[in-house]
């Protein structure tokens, strides 16, 4: 699959959302909140699309999110190979997927691995969204991270149905 130019229009469309926020992140532990903070302003039926380099926090952010929504210590780990994970019984704890899409060749893949199911009843996380191609809702959630000093800095992007939850975000982390 051919990315080259991808990333381009990744951020010329987060520049252009309507919602559109950036959070500070210091140190992993900071990632790790920003993930519990989205927690609790997601809802079934929201893509959340995890953007930056390898290496730039998006499995810390999708576990300090995952594990804050079970209350517990599961191990949350990377679906790099698994392609896919899913958390939660879809009663009390909706259902959270997270998707590593870094090995698919084509967005034709998803089809294999639930993709349809994770939009229609829970909350997906997707890592490399890019090569999830044009099968992203326009509703999505963008959250970039990228290396910032010793931190990262998260830039949080959507459209206007996103306002009211990324205020609610925004002022969470201040606190």
């Amino acid at each position: 699959m051919k990315t080259v130019g991808f990333s381009s229009r990744i951020a010329t469309l987060c520049r252009t959302m309507a919602t559109r926020i950036k959070i500070t992140l210091p140190d992993e532990a900071a990632t790790r909140r920003l993930g519990a903070a989205l927690a609790r302003v997601l809802q079934p039926g929201d893509v959340v699309a995890l953007d930056g380099d390898l290496g730039a926090g998006k499995t810390t952010l999708a576990r300090g999110l995952i594990q804050s929504v079970l209350a517990d210590d599961e191990p949350v780990p990377s679906p790099t190979f698994t392609l896919v994970q899913c958390y939660g019984d879809g009663e009390a704890i909706p259902l959270i997927w997270h998707f590593d899409l870094y090995r698919l060749t084509s967005p034709d893949e998803l089809e294999e691995l639930g993709w349809d199911d994770a939009l229609a009843s829970g909350i997906a996380l997707v890592e490399w969204p890019e090569r999830a191609g044009d099968r992203l809702p326009l509703e999505t959630l963008w959250l970039n991270l990228a290396e910032q000093g010793k931190g990262r800095l998260a830039i949080l992007s959507g459209p206007d149905e996103w306002a009211n939850r990324l205020n609610t975000l925004s002022e969470s982390m201040a606190a």
